[in-house]
C-alpha cells in the first residue's frame, strides 16, 4: 500500500514511546556545561518544515480479511500472530527497505505453495512468523491479509540549528504512526521548506491546526537520522531562510528557567517566523529526562486572535527567555488551548549530540 500521512503536528497528551533518549541527568549536564570554557550556543528556529521519513522496515498498521471462497474469509497475517505496530524487517531473508518488495515475495510464495518466513520487531525485540499467502478470488492476487506501509510525511516546526556541529532538532516530541501509535523507527528521511497556507483556530475541546504545504522539495534542508522522545534530529549544512537570528544565542539549563515572561518563535502565515509573548507559569524540577518540563500560556493577543492559542503544527516552536533558548512547545491542553507543555532544550541538545560534544560522555537513560 502507498505511504499515508501520519500526524506529528503536536502532541495532545503525553507520548512516551519505547525509544531511548541519551540525555544526561540534569545536575550532571548543568555542571559539566557550566564548567567548560565553551558556552553552548545554537540558532533558534521557528520555521515550518515538511518532514518525509521511511521506516527501517515495513510497518503493520492493520488486518484485513481475504475472500478465498464464497464461504470463507481469512487473514494469514493475523493468524500468524502479527499485530498492528509490528515492524517487518525481512521476508525469507530479503531485507524490506521498501513496501513494493512485499507483493513480489508474496506472489512468488503463493504460486509455489510455500510458507513465508517473516522476521519482525515488536517492543525492540526480534521475532519470527511463518504464514502461507492466501489467494484473493476477487482481485486475483496473493495477499498477506495485512495493511502495511513504509513511509509517511507531515509538517512540524524547527527548534534549533547548531552551526558548529552542523545538526538540527525539531518537533520536541516523538513522531508516531497515526494508526498504531507506534514510534516511527527511521530508516531514512529528510526535511524541506514548508509554507503555512491557513490556520484552523483552537477552541476548548478542539485544538486547531496549521495547514501547510511543502516547498522546494528538491532543496533538502537536512536529513532525518533519529526520532526520540524529544523530537527528530539530523544533519543540516546551513541556517534555513527566514530565521530571526543570524548568529547563535546561549541556551539555558532548566535550573536557570524561571516563571515569568518569555517568547515563542513560530509561523502563522507563509514562511515568516514571528515572535509571540507567552508566560511560563510552572517549571518542573527534573533530574532525569522527561517530556513535560514546563507549562506555558499564550498571552500575545495577536497570536490568540490568529490561532486561538496553541495549535497543531506549533510543536517544536522555540521558547526564548531573557535572550536564551530554554525549550520547545510540545503539547496543548485540549480543554484550554491557550496553555500547554514544553520540554527543556538540554534534552533535545543531548539527543542531537550537540551537548555531548560540549560536556563529554553520553548517558543511556530512557525518557519517561
Amino acid at each position: 500500500m502507498p505511504g499515508l500521512l501520519f500526524a506529528f503536528f503536536l502532541s495532545l497528551s503525553g507520548i512516551t514511546g519505547p525509544l531511548q533518549s541519551y540525555a544526561a541527568p540534569l545536575d550532571q549536564l548543568s555542571e559539566q556545561v557550566q564548567g567548560t570554557d565553551q558556552e553552548l550556543k545554537v540558532i533558534p528556529g521557528g520555521q515550518t518544515i515538511g518532514v518525509k521519513v521511511k521506516s527501517a522496515g515495513v510497518l503493520v498498521v492493520g488486518h484485513h480479511l481475504i475472500e478465498v471462497s464464497e464461504q470463507s474469509k481469512l487473514s494469514p497475517g493475523e493468524n500468524s500472530g502479527l499485530v498492528p505496530g509490528d515492524l517487518m524487517v525481512s521476508i525469507d531473508g530479503v531485507k524490506l527497505d521498501e513496501v513494493s518488495k512485499v507483493a513480489k515475495l508474496v506472489e512468488r510464495a503463493g504460486k509455489a505453495g510455500e510458507a513465508l518466513t517473516i522476521v519482525y520487531k515488536r517492543g525492540g525485540k526480534e521475532h519470527t512468523a511463518r504464514l502461507n499467502p492466501a489467494y484473493d478470488r476477487n482481485d486475483k492476487v496473493w495477499r498477506l491479509g495485512l495493511y502495511i506501509r513504509d513511509s509517511a510525511a507531515g509538517v512540524g516546526t524547527l527548534t534549533f540549528y547548531a552551526p558548529e556541529q552542523g545538526v538540527y532538532g525539531a518537533l520536541g516530541h516523538v513522531i508516531t504512526d497515526m494508526n498504531t501509535g507506534t514510534p516511527i523507527v527511521v530508516g531514512s528521511g529528510h526535511i524541506v521548506q514548508s509554507t503555512v497556507t491557513s490556520i484552523s483556530k483552537s477552541q476548548d475541546g478542539d485544538p486547531g491546526e496549521k495547514r501547510a504545504v511543502f516547498l522546494k522539495e528538491s532543496q533538502v534542508l537536512g536529513n532525518v537520522q533519529s526520532n526520540t522522545d524529544f523530537g527528530i534530529f539530523g544533519k543540516m549544512t546551513k541556517n534555513p531562510e527566514h530565521s530571526l537570528y543570524k548568529q547563535p544565542i546561549p541556551v539555558a539549563m532548566s535550573n536557570e528557567v524561571k516563571e515569568g515572561p518569555a517568547q515563542i518563535l513560530t509561523v502563522v502565515d507563509g514562511q515568516q517566523v514571528e515572535r509571540f509573548d507567552v508566560e511560563i507559569i510552572h517549571v518542573a524540577h527534573q533530574q532525569t529526562p522527561a517530556t513535560k518540563g514546563l507549562v506555558l500560556r499564550i498571552t500575545d493577543p495577536r497570536l490568540i486572535e490568529k490561532t486561538g492559542g496553541i495549535v497543531q503544527g506549533m510543536s517544536g516552536s522555540p521558547i526564548v527567555q531573557d535572550g536564551r533558548l530554554i525549550g520547545a512547545v510540545t503539547h496543548v491542553f485540549v480543554n484550554d488551548p491557550k496553555s500547554g507543555y514544553g520540554c527543556f532544550i538540554e534534552w533535545m541538545l543531548k539527543d542531537s549530540g550537540v551537548a555531548e560534544q560540549i560536556e563529554g560522555s553520553p548517558y543511556n537513560l530512557k525518557a519517561v
